[in-house]
């Protein structure tokens, strides 16, 4: 009867310590699983907090490019209409600094995030381009005359850009010709307030197909 029951007793301790065995060796296998688990996540947030890094570094730095430059490169090709069409490409990029275009008026660009309102709004006085470039964005035609544009012209076309939606006019000294109209990536000249030519690039580009955000609002930006 002892011989068996130490035989018994023997058995149920050689169970025990497998069991404890194979306990221990289950919380190592856990141990060493939470530790890689926890060396690839931290890996992973270090790895990433240096590519977010990174990337706001170089996008900083893109937008602090950005902010001197057009944001576009090209050149006008003139069309049998006489319009002249931008032939190259037109940044879009929001900037709150001032931006060197390549044309005047500019027809497109990067510029200021806050648009010139251009619900038939006529300013007596310049406006800054950066925000009247975005007007052109939201498919505004801009009208712009320097001082030797006959006073009887600026009236009329004041008056006509007052009865426009998505239009807007302002005095310009630093263009070609005493009368300009301007669309994104379009422009021209004209001789008079009466030429039929007014009329044809209002019906074109006031939200023409060249209008790069359609139905924008015109209202609620700046005066």
């Amino acid at each position: 009867m002892g011989s068996a029951k130490n035989t018994g007793n023997a058995a149920r301790k050689a169970r025990i310590e497998e069991m404890r065995r194979a306990e221990q060796a289950r919380e190592r296998r856990g141990r060493i699983v939470k530790i890689a688990a926890s060396t690839v996540v931290a890996a992973g947030l270090v790895v990433g907090g240096v590519a977010v890094v990174h990337a706001q570094s170089g996008k900083d730095k893109d937008s602090s490019a950005s902010d001197s430059k057009s944001g576009g490169s090209g050149h006008f090709v003139a069309g049998a209409d006489g319009v002249s069409t931008w032939k190259g490409t037109l940044g879009r990029t929001h900037v709150t600094s001032k931006v060197n275009y390549p044309m005047h008026p500019p027809v497109g660009g990067n510029h200021n995030p806050v648009w010139l309102n251009c619900n038939g709004n006529v300013y007596p006085k310049a406006v800054k381009d950066e925000n009247a470039v975005h007007a052109l964005e939201h498919g505004a035609v801009w009208v712009t005359y320097t001082s030797k544009a006959p006073a009887a012209d600026v009236k009329a076309l004041a008056a006509k850009v007052k009865q426009t939606p998505y239009s807007l006019m302002s005095p310009y000294e630093n263009q070609k010709a005493p009368i300009m109209l301007s669309a994104w990536g379009h422009q021209r000249t004209v001789k008079s307030a009466s030429d039929p030519d007014v009329a044809t690039f209002f019906s074109q580009f006031v939200q023409g197909s060249q209008t790069p955000e359609p139905g924008a609002s015109c209202t609620g930006g700046t005066m």
